[in-house]
């Protein structure tokens, strides 16, 4: 079963039936030394650190799988009004958080 995510707060066409409580992942990820060292060269010379952008982008992909897992296993069909956070545990390294709320949806019926 495919999960919905979603920053909204409800969902076009349905309703809310059950509210399952708030969930949440997270994921820290560091780079190498190597990576480390390149990074800061390019901070000194300017433009987009590379190094850190895929760091950020693979913690927040584990962040939301996790939170998924945990919807998942409180038999959400969605989480709604998603938010991601991100703190800098230590030079190089950052923690990201994906939180929502794992709801339970219903189609709304068409009126005859």
């Amino acid at each position: 079963m495919e999960i919905l995510l979603a920053t909204l707060d409800e969902v076009p066409g349905h309703r809310v039936v059950q509210v399952l409580g708030v969930v949440k992942g997270s994921a820290v990820r560091a780079k190498h030394l190597g990576k480390d060292l390149l990074a800061g060269l390019r901070s000194l010379l300017g433009g987009e650190i590379l190094e850190y952008t895929e760091m950020l982008k693979e913690a927040r992909q584990e962040a939301e799988r996790r939170m998924l897992e945990e919807a998942k296993r409180l038999g959400a069909h969605a989480v709604l009004g998603v938010r991601y956070a991100t703190v800098s545990v230590f030079q190089g390294a950052a923690e990201i958080l994906a939180y929502g709320t794992a709801v339970r949806l219903e189609p709304l019926r068409e009126r005859p």
